[in-house]
């Protein structure tokens, strides 16, 4: 395949999903149009309630996020080089890009002499996989500047620059400017794929509570206020009159009268009076909102199934909410469940990312460097129950000092802290112990 062909194919791939992208991002942002509104009432709100969302996306995807803790890797080294590039705090962004659009980036490459790893956005890469072993062949990354359009072609044996002199060039005009060699033997830009998005199951069940809450705003405009009413109240004649003020005429010519309420609203006034005797002066009752609420609870139960979010996510004014620490656990068991495959699924894209700072770093051939990734607890924990188990097992001997504190989310690089300020610790006890003994060895003499 020739490099211009490539690039094509690429870029194909790169544009295909951008209008899902966007869709996505709408309902992840609340920005989404309103669903199951008729005409006549879209015209009737006009541009009154034009934006309610209630936004359950955002909140699933961050719920997945938060329990998506990268805290080391099997190599000690592997895990400085991903903190010296700050990779440990932006791979969060990384599963979020995932989990929203199904796949996420992270390119890794040399500057200065030193390997880094970048953040990539989905709106800008993109990537081809052999459909034999479905194994990466080439990525794609395309950005614009205000005159022109770059796109970088990564290959596994070499790097391609080309430049479009438009700012909005999708996949022609592009020319070839440099070429760099890849030493790594491998596609530098690495896919974190979830597969699919976690918004599209909630997208139909999202626009439909959306759509009961913009009813009850409605209704709850008419059920804000009393609604009175008057009978036996004379009506007044009335001149009708167009939009400019001037008196409607009738066929002969003759002013059109109206037979009106001499009231405007009944419903804005204070105090209403009136000279007939047999006047009669009411109110309505007030309108119940209440079945809005059993049609939204209906929503939400559906969607806790769809998303695994526990009640007291979704409902947390409601009796279900859990207070104890053994309670939440268990409430929370099926989205501490859901995050724990979600590790599995992104494990072997970050041992990769991990593998070739080392190979950037030692100039080595990524494939042969053995590399596990370890993933903090996606369980809420109990500080004082975490704690007391730890120290039961590590006084039975079952567990090392190392072992303990990574039992209690200690990253590898306060472990070793840790571990060296214990050190320095004993050792400055036994300086004590020694003056003291001296000391006394002394006073008896």
């Amino acid at each position: 395949m020739m490099s211009s062909d490539l690039l094509v194919e690429l870029l194909q791939n790169l544009d295909a999903p951008q209008g899902r992208y966007a869709e996505l991002e709408r309902y992840h942002t609340g920005a989404q149009s309103l669903a199951w509104i008729s005409p006549e009432s879209r015209k009737a709100l006009g541009n009154r309630l034009s934006r309610m969302a209630s936004n359950i996306p955002r909140l699933a995807v961050s719920s997945l996020t938060e329990r998506l803790r990268i805290v080391g890797f099997s190599d000690p080294h592997a895990w400085k080089l991903f903190v010296d590039s700050d990779t440990d705090q932006l791979a969060a962004q990384v599963m979020a890009d995932a989990l929203l659009y199904s796949v996420g980036y992270v390119l890794v490459w040399s500057k200065d002499g030193r390997p880094v790893a970048s953040v990539e956005s989905p709106r800008q890469c993109a990537v081809l996989r052999d459909p034999a072993d479905r194994s990466v062949i080439a990525g794609v990354k395309r950005y614009r500047t205000k005159t022109q359009t770059h796109a970088y072609v990564y290959l596994p044996d070499r790097i391609e620059h080309h430049v479009a002199n438009t700012p909005g060039a999708a996949t022609a005009g592009f020319e070839l400017v440099e070429t760099l060699d890849n030493p790594l033997g491998v596609v530098p830009l690495v896919p974190i794929d979830n597969g699919g998005s976690e918004v599209d199951d909630l997208v139909p069940l999202v626009d439909a509570l959306n759509k009961l809450l913009v009813d009850m705003m409605t209704a709850s405009e008419a059920a804000g206020k009393p609604r009175r009413w008057i009978a036996g109240l004379e009506l007044v004649e009335r001149e009708r009159v167009d939009a400019d003020g001037n008196p409607v005429l009738d066929d002969d010519d003759e002013p059109v009268i109206d037979l009106v309420s001499p009231i405007d609203d009944v419903n804005t006034i204070q105090t209403m009076i009136s000279e007939q005797s047999d006047t009669k002066f009411g109110q309505l009752p007030a309108s119940d909102l209440s079945g809005f609420k059993e049609g939204v609870q209906v929503i939400i139960s559906q969607i806790a199934a769809v998303s695994a979010l526990p009640a007291h996510y979704l409902n947390p004014l409601s009796s279900s909410q859990v207070p104890s620490a053994d309670g939440l656990r268990a409430s929370e068991a099926s989205l501490t469940a859901r995050a724990e495959q979600k590790q599995l699924l992104f494990g072997r894209a970050w041992e990769l990312v991990g593998r070739l700072l080392i190979a950037v770093d030692r100039s080595a051939d990524p494939t042969t460097i053995p590399l596990r990734v370890t993933w903090g607890s996606a369980a809420t924990r109990s500080v004082a129950q975490e704690a007391d188990a730890a120290v039961k097992l590590f006084q039975s001997g079952l567990l090392s000092r190392r072992a303990t504190l990574a039992r209690l989310g200690f990253t590898d690089d306060e472990i070793e802290a840790e571990l060296d300020a214990i050190n320095d610790d004993a050792s400055a006890a036994r300086d004590i112990a020694v003056g003291t003994y001296m000391r006394g060895q002394r006073d008896a003499a």
